[in-house]
C-alpha cells in the first residue's frame, strides 16, 4: 500500500482527484469481494446439497444457483461504480 502524499503540497484539484481514485479503487475491491462471496455461497450450497442428498433431500431448490452462476459469469447487468 502506498503512503499518502504530503497534503500541503497538493492543490484542491489534486486532492479531489486522489479522493476519486481511492473511491474508484474501493468500489472495485468491494465488487470483487461481493463476487467472491457469491462464489463461496454457490460452493456452500453445493456442499450442503451433497450432504442433504445423502439423507434423500436436496436444498438446491432453496438457492437460485442458476441466477448466482449467471451473475458470476457476467451475464447479468454489469457493475456500475
Amino acid at each position: 500500500m502506498e503512503p499518502l502524499p504530503d497534503f500541503s503540497s497538493l492543490s484542491d484539484a489534486e486532492l479531489k482527484r486522489l479522493i476519486e481514485q481511492l473511491e474508484k479503487e474501493e468500489n472495485e475491491i468491494s465488487y470483487r469481494r461481493r463476487v467472491l462471496h457469491g462464489k463461496i455461497d454457490i460452493l456452500r450450497a453445493e456442499l450442503v446439497a451433497r450432504l442433504k442428498q445423502s439423507e434423500g433431500r436436496s436444498v438446491l431448490g432453496e438457492v437460485d444457483v442458476d441466477r448466482l452462476s449467471a451473475i458470476l459469469a457476467g451475464k447479468a447487468a454489469q457493475h456500475q461504480p
